[in-house]
């Protein structure tokens, strides 16, 4: 398939995932709302959040995805399913370590990532139970991680998309039910949270083992082509999980200021939006695509498919940003202010939300910009650069934090404008990195189409900052603050999507194009031809 088709494909499944994860988030918000518990089960998800980040989904894909698909095209498929039956026996063999570990030394660990609340006994022990319960997710979800890996390298995209719709579904019931007490919705939902991750990991292994993908259990061991893996996947595990990380950071910090973590996560969960429909969907897709170019040699055709990728990113996320810049506190109080969540939280959490927003195109591109280097097989570069940016997040997060509180105001903003500074630091090392050695030179056609599509977002966030200033028209005209805020989103995106097309910015024909599928070379099966799993 082409880019396009590969990205509508997993963005598709990735909204649906979005909106019932939308839907989980305003039964939280209800449940928990904005204090100390939802402060517990925030800090709960964070932690195996990480190290899922580091070790399974983001790290261990960008490693395996281009060495199996090489495997497959050079050797077939009975040496790549032994190469991932060898993977899957050492990634279960690690994760169940570390979960194990994380589980004992939990009580310890929380007063480095949940130091705020240390003097508040039932909180912190809450905190600490939480997260136990939910470590074993990590394990779940590395076998599914694997199993996707595979799938993604034949060029299948379905049943990987799926499944993170099943972590929103069980925490969609396992809430519903106790909705009504703070501390039981809030166990409901880490024991939701682990089941998913079984769920997810019998889904994705079953929609692997229907197309083809055949492994048996093994004894683990460091076989060449594991220790190959690892090489490759050791230092993307600290490329991938940068912003998994910088989150961790803020989190313990935000952990000395009542209400901040869950604040952060709220606004967190609307930058997210884009992020997950956008960038990772579009950097799955490109990964198989970039890794058949580089090793044909076609940098010519690696340098249009990341400028096809930055522009088609862009155009998505750029009317996201200039609506959390526009309407960060319409937004969060629109969709989440009910129940235990305040307009005032609303408008607290708007601070964070409205410097995310500037961040967030950094966020994305940093999806796009990553397979440039992992089709390359090169994870040392964008290791270095996310070591760096990291640095940046810890020290100017905590320096913005502290400053604030002491002039006697919230210091948690400060964290959001720490996070978009570092994501922009590590994006602009990744472009200056690729450019210098010719693998990335936009040209002058993507450029001037870029620019057009900044323009029109701007022209968006104008129109969405005159109906913020005229909200109490807008609700009292239609009836209630979250039929006006749709109103406007609606409205908003389909004038957004008219003037792209009206400045030429995109064309029915580039569209029909981009999502033509990509002719297979002879001999070819599947959504890919052959040479893309080489």
């Amino acid at each position: 398939m082409s880019l396009a088709r590969n990205t509508a494909v997993i963005g598709g499944l990735t909204l649906v995932s979005r909106l019932l994860g939308f839907a989980r988030d305003l039964l939280i918000a209800a449940a928990l709302g904005a204090g100390p518990v939802s402060d517990a089960f925030m800090a709960a998800l964070r932690f195996p959040n990480l190290f899922r980040r580091l070790f399974a989904e983001g790290a261990f894909s960008q490693a395996f995805v281009p060495v199996y698909s090489k495997t497959l095209a050079e050797h077939g498929e009975k040496t790549a399913d032994m190469l991932a039956a060898e993977a899957l026996a050492v990634l279960v063999l690690l994760t169940s370590v570390i979960s194990a570990g994380a589980i004992l030394a939990m009580p310890w660990i929380n007063l480095l990532l949940f130091g705020g609340y240390a003097d508040n006994p039932e909180i912190f022990q809450l905190a600490t139970l939480l997260t136990q319960i939910t470590m074993p997710y990590l394990v779940a979800i590395s076998i599914a991680t694997l199993f996707a890996g595979a799938l993604n390298a034949r060029g299948r995209f379905f049943a990987a998309a799926a499944a993170p719709s099943l972590l929103n579904i069980c925490l969609l019931v396992g809430v519903w039910f106790f909705r009504d007490t703070q501390v039981q919705a809030a166990h409901a939902a880490a024991i939701a949270v682990t089941v998913s991750g079984v769920l997810q990991a019998l889904w994705v292994a079953l929609g692997a083992r229907k197309s083809g993908v055949r492994t048996r259990p093994l004894w683990p061991k460091l076989s060449p082509n594991v220790r190959r893996l690892l090489a490759l996947a050791a230092p993307a595990a600290v490329a991938g999980g940068a912003l998994q990380i910088n989150v961790i950071v803020s989190q313990a910090i935000a952990s000395f200021e009542e209400g901040a973590i869950s604040l952060l996560n709220y606004a967190d969960r609307l930058y997210q939006l884009p992020l997950g429909l956008i960038g990772v969907a579009v950097g799955v897709a490109m990964l198989p695509r970039l890794s058949r170019l580089v090793q044909a040699d076609d940098q010519a055709g690696a340098r249009g498919a990341l400028d096809e990728a930055v522009n088609l990113s862009m155009a998505f996320t750029l009317p996201a940003a200039a609506a959390m810049l526009a309407m960060p506190a319409f937004l969060l109080d629109g969709l989440f202010a009910r129940g235990q969540f305040t307009a005032q939280n609303a408008a607290d959490g708007a601070l964070a939300l409205f410097h995310y927003g500037w961040g967030v195109p950094a966020f994305v591109l940093a999806k796009i910009y990553a397979p440039a280097f992992f089709a390359r097989e090169d994870t040392r570069a964008p290791m270095r650069f996310a070591v760096i940016s990291m640095a940046i997040n810890i020290v100017l997060g905590a320096a913005l934090f502290f400053m604030l509180r002491e002039l006697g105001r919230l210091g948690f903003p400060g964290l959001a404008i720490a996070t978009s500074v570092a994501a922009w630091v590590n994006v602009l090392l990744m472009i200056f990195s690729l450019s210098r050695r010719g693998a990335y030179a936009p040209s002058p056609k993507a450029t001037w189409r870029l620019g057009r599509i900044i323009l029109v977002s701007a022209a968006l966030g104008a129109a969405l900052w005159f109906a913020t200033a005229n909200r109490a028209v807008l609700e009292a005209q239609l009836g209630s603050k979250e039929v006006a805020i749709l109103a406007c989103i609606l409205g908003g995106g389909v004038g957004y999507f008219l003037l792209l097309f009206l400045t030429g910015s995109v064309t029915l024909a580039e569209v029909r194009a981009a999502f033509r599928r990509e002719k297979a070379a002879p001999g070819g099966e599947g959504g890919l031809p052959p040479e893309a799993l080489g």
